[in-house]
């Protein structure tokens, strides 16, 4: 939904879609491209946007054997990659005016991501994928297929190459809403 706002004498247009909007971010170059997508959707609809990490121990079998002490200095080498994610995801906000929330959820990331969007009541679930074979998709599963599976909240799936096309689209849309702006402000001039 389009909603229009005088702002100082001036008519503007704001998406009224999106108000909460979660980017789940492990750093990789692929979910560079899912943050930006979600940036741009943010701005469009003037959305908070929640950063989340989800630190889980689970795929890292060996953890299993180790002892307290290995666990713990994992967690904690786990803990500031999750925190260097998150980062980017400020910086990338605060250049564009967008207010983010930093969250770092530790568990199944499927399950986290899902849990912490219907306890916040999140809008959108963007997210980058890692291409992977129908046979590693298979045995290991996609944390993205899951969410998609078993959340009930919207879900965008951001890939590398989809990425650009979105961010194009997105960028249409704005220049559509400031073009039907300006048409309003000369027929209201005459």
């Amino acid at each position: 939904m389009i909603e229009e706002q005088k702002i100082k004498g001036k008519s503007e247009m704001k998406s009224a879609i999106f108000k909460k909007i979660m980017v789940s971010t492990d750093g990789s170059e692929l979910v560079k491209q899912a943050v930006k997508s979600a940036v741009e959707i943010a701005k469009l609809s003037e959305a908070k946007i929640y950063a989340v990490h989800v630190i889980t121990l689970e795929s890292h079998s060996i953890i299993h054997s180790l002892d307290e002490e290995w666990k713990k200095t994992m967690k904690q080498q786990l803990t500031i990659k999750g925190e260097a994610a998150i980062a980017y995801v400020e910086n990338i906000g605060k250049a564009a005016n967008i207010e983010v929330e930093s969250v770092i959820l530790e568990g199944n990331p499927a399950n986290e991501i899902i849990s912490f969007a219907e306890k916040i009541d999140i809008d959108l679930i963007v997210m980058g994928t890692h291409e992977k074979t129908e046979l590693q998709r298979f045995l290991i599963g996609s944390v993205a297929e899951n969410v998609i599976r078993h959340s009930r909240k919207a879900v965008l799936i951001v890939k590398g190459e989809s990425a650009d096309l979105l961010l194009m689209l997105v960028k249409i849309l704005r220049l559509k809403d400031i073009m039907s702006i300006k048409l309003k402000e000369v027929l209201l001039q005459k």
